[in-house]
């Protein structure tokens, strides 16, 4: 039996740098996506008129149901056949950005009924209008109270930037596969990614930790 052999990692090291880098741009790009698009989702349902608000959750109800995977195929494969011809980079965002929107979403939601509602009439009593109400006074309260969940969905969100591997997004999964197709050795660059994963997963972690003190100080 062959066993491993580490040696043959060091010269793909530049590769698979390069597959951190853009995983890292990926994890970003699309937690600024999900984050900006679950606030909007959720006012959208709790505030928006019926016309918004039944599009919003069918959308929310479409992409909740479905598999993130089939999601990418649609959005880079499936509208190119309809004249919107995407990069894989941005559509590996914007797959992940939505996907992640629709959950951070339902937990903004939440975050926004647990406020008390004489927040939102006091505000208006001091002349401040419902837009500023809510991005001065309702909103930041409710996430104060989110942060937690929306940081676990932030972990999971980096943990499936994987999957934009399958449309050829040169992240850390695709530049190892790109690293075993030279050397035929597998289990030694897939044992090198996951300890990255890991790596990038303690570093998402801390810096979690250290935005939630952060906001809890300014309460």
């Amino acid at each position: 039996m062959e066993g491993l052999d580490f040696s043959v990692v060091p010269p793909y090291a530049g590769l698979l740098l390069q597959g951190v880098i853009w995983t890292t741009v990926l994890t970003v790009a699309a937690s600024a996506v999900s984050f900006a698009g679950g606030i909007a989702l959720a006012l959208a349902v709790m505030y928006g008129p019926w016309f918004l608000r039944y599009p919003v959750r069918l959308f929310a109800w479409l992409f909740m149901g479905t598999p993130l995977l089939l999601q990418l195929f649609l959005i880079y494969f499936g509208l190119v056949q309809i004249g919107i011809d995407i990069p894989a980079l941005v559509a590996g965002i914007i797959g992940l950005g939505l996907h992640f929107a629709v959950y951070n979403a339902d937990i903004i939601r939440a975050g926004l009924a647990a406020v008390d509602p004489g927040q939102n009439e006091g505000a208006r009593s001091l002349g401040l209008s419902r837009f500023q109400s809510f991005r001065h006074i309702i909103v930041p309260q409710a996430v104060h109270s989110v942060m937690p969940p929306i940081g676990n969905n932030l972990i999971a969100l980096l943990k499936e930037s994987a999957l934009v591997s399958v449309i050829g997004v040169a992240e850390l999964v695709h530049t190892a596969q790109l690293a075993i197709s030279e050397t035929y050795r597998p289990f030694e660059f897939y044992i090198v990614a996951a300890a990255l994963y890991y790596v990038l997963n303690l570093i998402l972690e801390a810096g979690l930790r250290r935005l939630e003190r952060r906001v809890e100080a300014t309460r």
